[in-house]
């Protein structure tokens, strides 16, 4: 990396409800005026900050693609607003595709770049796509749900397969309402280790992105809801199967053999977006640019400079 230009900003966003100022950091690997496409990559949770997607540095060095990474309002470095807890009339969609917007106009992007939206982010660039951007001229979609019922379905379906003894301590706690309690989020991380990244240990920008969601889980718990698959917040009812047809860019879609977006969870977007190719990454769960780290690169790389 020693040889790629690196950048780290901060750009102001207007969040009149927010009260205070608010800032979006991001972080540029290369140089945004190559003459080569950039890329934006969107990271997962809600709230899950981009650390455990540093990976995709590869593809500056690799492929000559300048990358952004970001931070969504209240996640890792940009600001946080903790006082904002449950208050889903706040923690929007819009407030996330305006802030996507507001950092594309900052860096002077906007009028021709490619977005990659992993899990959460995949669902914000797939609404922004099917907007019909001018700018945005690929898209990678990365183990995004296109219905959350599907992904409800996918995920009570796996947990029926977990050991006895743990499904046991997740029905407990939810029934007793402490699913904030350690013995529920080690039985969560058990469902992790087999759905989200099975490889032992996982890597550090990984344990990194969770450390700081477990820091401060406002837009998670908010937005979410206490796990994967018990969804309380408002991206229970989200979908975009009506709209994806209205993505009219070259579109990969991806996810793992083993992934918490299982094939029934991404298909419609297979269906639907009338250029669109999709890859399964055969012994990936749900972070296949870890777990397959070279193949994905390759993989990605190919589309992005095809």
């Amino acid at each position: 990396m020693s040889e790629i230009k690196v950048i780290e900003g901060e750009v102001s966003i207007d969040i009149p409800a927010a009260g205070k100022p608010c800032k979006t950091w991001y972080k540029i690997f290369g140089d945004l005026k190559s003459g080569v496409r950039p890329l934006v990559a969107v990271h997962g949770g809600p709230g899950c900050p981009h650390y455990y997607l540093l990976s995709l540095t590869d593809l500056a060095a690799s492929h000559d693609i300048p990358l952004v990474l970001y931070d969504q309002v209240g996640t890792g470095q940009s600001t946080h607003l903790p006082e904002k807890m449950g208050d889903i009339t706040f923690w929007t969609e819009e407030l996330f595709l305006d802030e996507l917007d507001n950092l594309l106009q900052h860096l002077g992007i906007q009028e021709d770049y490619a977005l990659l939206g992993h899990s959460w982010g995949g669902m914000l660039i797939a609404r922004h796509a099917a907007s019909q951007p001018k700018g945005l001229k690929q898209l990678v979609l990365h183990s995004a749900p296109a219905d959350m019922g599907s992904w409800i379905e996918a995920q009570n379906m796996f947990r029926l397969t977990l050991p006895q003894d743990v499904r046991d301590i997740l029905k407990k706690h939810k029934d007793a309402g402490t699913m904030e309690s350690k013995e529920y989020q080690a039985a969560v991380q058990v469902f992790y280790q087999h759905y989200n990244c099975r490889l032992n240990p996982w890597p550090e920008d990984l344990v990194a992105a969770f450390a700081g969601l477990e820091e401060d889980p406002t837009v998670y718990f908010t937005v979410n809801g206490p796990s994967e698959f018990y969804i309380t917040g408002p991206l229970k009812d989200w979908t975009i199967v009506k709209d994806a047809h209205k993505i009219h860019v070259p579109t990969l879609l991806l996810n793992g053999r083993y992934d918490e977006a299982q094939d029934s969870v991404v298909a419609p977007f297979f269906r639907e977006i009338p250029k669109i190719k999709w890859v399964t990454f055969a012994e990936s769960a749900h972070v296949a640019h870890l777990e397959e780290r070279e193949r994905y690169m390759q993989v990605v790389g190919s589309f992005l400079t095809s």
